[in-house]
């Protein structure tokens, strides 16, 4: 079952390190001229909300987000995720890290640990993220056991309108412990049923709206 990381030294090391990582691949993009990017911490990782099951591994969750793309060839969404895999790969070589996997909708590294203090494992899942009419929309690659005819296409993020004026609702009424209990209880439900088709950006999202309804 899921819990609360506690480990505030760990969490301390864990964001730097993976934040660097991601930064890194920002200014590697930002530098060439094919397209211009953001990138943030979001959802668990972004708001104290780190999870970890039993000792199992814990994974930092970060969405790069396309602000334009500018060069010919790097509009489609095959074109987009390979160009960003082979910086993303460039930046984990450079830091000694192994090449990242190609997943349904993230780029996900190796698990790595620390030297010292404490050794659990942690990874980034990296999302494609393009925010339309403020909603948050994920590039998903949808893979057919045929690399030719594998689909790429934006999905909107269910209910991700105004995602931050909620989060602020919700705060200002002191109500943050609720989304707290929320989202690890939706955490252990798709954990019982064998659900891997809510990922913890998304199951952040279900806990904010459900708070937030309640307003």
């Amino acid at each position: 079952m899921y819990h609360y990381m506690q480990d505030k030294n760990y969490l301390k090391q864990l964001k730097k390190t993976c934040s660097n990582i991601v930064n890194q691949l920002v200014q590697i993009i930002n530098n060439d001229s094919a397209m211009t990017v953001n990138a943030c911490l979001v959802g668990s990782g972004a708001k104290g909300l780190v999870t970890q099951n039993a000792a199992n591994p814990v994974d930092l969750d970060y969405n790069l987000i396309i602000i334009d793309t500018k060069a010919v060839g790097i509009n489609s969404g095959r074109e987009i995720k390979e160009y960003i895999k082979k910086q993303f790969n460039k930046v984990l070589r450079k830091n000694g890290w192994g090449d990242c996997q190609d997943s349904k909708s993230a780029l996900t590294t190796g698990q790595m640990g620390f030297k010292q203090g404490n050794k659990t494992k942690f990874s980034i899942d990296l999302a494609i993220t393009y925010e339309i009419n403020h909603c948050w929309n994920r590039l998903v690659h949808e893979k057919t056991g045929v690399v030719g005819s594998d689909r790429y296409y934006w999905n909107e993020v269910p209910d991700s309108k105004q995602l931050e004026e909620k989060v602020h609702a919700i705060k200002s009424r002191h109500l943050w412990n609720e989304v707290r209990d929320a989202y690890l209880e939706k955490k252990n439900l798709y954990l019982q049923r064998n659900d891997t088709a809510h990922p913890s950006f998304i199951v952040y999202v279900e806990a904010v709206n459900e708070v937030f309804q309640k307003l």
